[in-house]
């Protein structure tokens, strides 16, 4: 039997671990309520618990399934969310938690090439983006043909970081669907961030390991063979 390799690349899912859901949610309110969608009504509590349903995808792809079949309300919608991120996150000044850094740091200290994945456009990242540059490799919703749950992402990277074995790929994510896209992709480490009622979430969707911290994922790469 051959030896499985050393993992070469971490791929780290930056939704609810560097972009707060709070975050994208209240961007996606906003982006509904350029649609006559607003609080207290029925059509924005189903919208909001579509979009909780939803967390890990695009958040312009949850928009296009809710005006599915009016495309001109799904577009106009998309782009609102894409301006609300962009000042949410200018306001509420979005940075790379430390611990997550430190923990990213250390993986790549092993030799694995970093890529960090968001299913959120180029476009609403905006100036997001710039912080991101000490990664290896940043993937946007753009990057993929599909986005999370598909293993889309996940493969664009490998083909990116030139990673030649699925053995070789690390996924962490704190989302089902992220962990979800992992596994399909056969990454070797498919870990899910979280505990509790989300942890049988993320075991339920594939995770191989679930961690409480991030910083438990640097010793995880370095010891898993």
């Amino acid at each position: 039997m051959t030896d499985s390799p050393p993992i070469s690349l971490v791929c780290c899912d930056l939704a609810s671990i560097v972009i707060d859901g709070s975050v994208v949610e209240r961007a996606f309110a906003e982006a509904l309520a350029t649609q006559g969608i607003v609080t207290g009504t029925q059509d924005y509590t189903r919208s909001m618990v579509r979009f909780d349903r939803s967390l890990g995808r695009s958040p312009t792809a949850v928009l296009h399934d809710l005006f599915d079949g009016d495309e001109p309300r799904a577009q106009a919608a998309s782009l609102a969310f894409e301006r609300s991120f962009r000042a949410v996150a200018q306001r509420f000044s979005l940075d790379i938690p430390a611990d997550v850094a430190d923990a990213l740091g250390k993986a790549a200290g092993s030799g694995a090439t970093i890529c960090l994945i968001t299913m959120l456009s180029r476009r609403s990242c905006g100036d997001l983006i710039g912080l991101l540059r000490s990664a290896d490799l940043v993937l946007c919703a753009d990057d993929a043909p599909r986005g999370f749950p598909w293993p889309d992402p996940v493969l664009t990277a490998m083909l990116r970081a030139g990673a030649a074995d699925v053995r070789e790929v690390a996924v962490v994510s704190a989302t089902p669907d992220g962990v979800l896209a992992g596994h399909r992709a056969g990454a070797r480490i498919v870990a899910g961030l979280g505990s509790g009622r989300r942890a049988m979430a993320l075991r339920d969707a594939g995770a191989t390991h679930v961690l409480d911290s991030i910083t438990a994922l640097p010793d995880l790469v370095a010891t898993t063979a």
